[in-house]
């Protein structure tokens, strides 16, 4: 068998690993190179769950595929950290558990029933209250916050560079700098054009996330692509760095706007969010990433943010991921609302189980028809007043 796969994130990544593992011939053929896109520049965090609690996620979908999705969700970082330990790959990565925070009566709340839905299944998660969180962040900031110990973090870019590493050593071809121009059905097969020639596949795989474009008709329309920044502070001192969080897991605010941070192998502080929806590449672009820092540390003041990038992630409509075959031997998977790093590593064996398998092989995830958004080439100013609306009303506490 024979599988080209469009996209060297890390969907695409793992995908090629698990299918080169069982002896398939795959391809991958990235516009970049492998990690450019937002799989290399995201906040690291490797997070459990999706954005829907378990509860819901059985409610949408049934008790049978709901349970399975839950599991594999939840589960999800244990992928990525066996991965990282089975290939040896060098991206500072730290299991140090994920914290989902709350600093308003009514976030408290749904962070409360989430860790009720965890504990009743037996997930290994804890419930901070305001005095755990305070030794835990090193703030005053939150009421209490979810903490799930599999989570954690790591250094994106590496991990994906590492992800193609092991692709390439398990026997995939991983080619960066290769634009997919057009995809067209030839013989049985399916025909990748690329400026620098071309590739005949049994199947496809397309994998691009937030930098969907017009290669498959009508796909960019079923997700809005929206950047999320982060701002990093030049390495600070030890001491400060224990009195500043303590716990070193990976944090994200529950509220109407993410915002998401964590400490590096180097002491740097990573602070992430929402923010301007168009490329930057300045700390200074995002100050007010800084800004919010600083209301959590004042501590902090002395020390300068030194660097500042962001990346396209993919929301879709319904806050799931959504995985398409819209042609015979296609598979389309991509939407990961902010928790990519963990499911889009997750997705990758079961793409290639259904790869190989076909219709037979079920994965822990639905299968759907592609949906597109209404007025979604509106996404860059619906977007951005999301935020602004989100930010009032986070900071009304309503």
């Amino acid at each position: 068998m024979s599988v080209a796969i469009v996209g060297g994130g890390f969907t695409g990544l793992s995908t090629a690993l698990s299918l080169a593992e069982q002896g398939v011939d795959v391809i991958v053929l990235e516009a970049r190179e492998p990690g450019w896109g937002a799989s290399g520049r995201n906040g690291g965090q490797v997070n459990p769950g999706l954005k829907h609690d378990p509860d819901v996620v059985e409610k949408d979908f049934g008790p049978d595929l709901g349970r399975r999705m839950v599991t594999l969700s939840w589960n999800a970082p244990n992928v990525v950290f066996d991965l990282v330990k089975r290939h040896q790959i060098q991206c500072e990565a730290r299991q140090s558990g994920t914290l989902r925070a709350a600093y308003t009566d009514a976030v408290a709340r749904g962070v409360r029933a989430s860790h009720e839905q965890g504990a009743r299944r037996g997930m290994p998660v804890e419930l901070l209250e305001r005095d755990g969180m305070r030794a835990a962040t090193g703030t005053d900031r939150y009421l209490c916050a979810l903490l799930d110990r599999r989570g954690g973090h790591l250094n994106p870019l590496s991990y994906a560079r590492g992800l193609a590493q092991a692709a390439v050593q398990a026997g995939a071809a991983v080619h960066g700098g290769t634009r997919v121009t057009k995809v067209s059905r030839q013989g049985g097969r399916w025909r990748v054009e690329t400026p620098a020639g071309t590739v005949s596949a049994e199947k496809l795989v397309i994998a691009t996330n937030g930098y969907t474009d017009g290669l498959w008709p009508d796909l960019a329309r079923t997700i809005v692509p929206v950047y999320s920044g982060i701002v990093a502070s030049e390495p600070i001192p030890e001491d400060v760095a224990r009195a500043v969080f303590p716990a070193r897991s990976s944090l994200y605010e529950m509220g109407q706007v993410t915002t998401y941070y964590r400490l590096d192998d180097r002491n740097r502080v990573l602070m992430g969010g929402r923010c301007q929806q168009r490329a930057v590449g300045r700390a200074d672009e995002m100050d007010f990433l800084r800004r919010y820092a600083l209301k959590l540390w004042p501590q902090l003041a002395p020390y300068r943010f030194t660097h500042g990038w962001n990346g396209q992630l993919g929301v879709t409509m319904d806050y799931y991921p959504h995985i398409h075959e819209p042609a015979d031997g296609v598979l389309v998977c991509l939407g990961y609302n902010g928790r990519g790093v963990a499911m889009s590593t997750t997705m990758g064996p079961a793409l290639a189980r259904r790869v190989v398998g076909g219709a037979a092989a079920e994965i822990d995830m639905p299968i759907t028809d592609l949906k597109t958004i209404p007025l979604q080439g509106l996404w860059r100013p619906a977007v951005a007043a999301r935020i602004a609306y989100g930010r009032i009303r986070d900071y009304l506490h309503v």
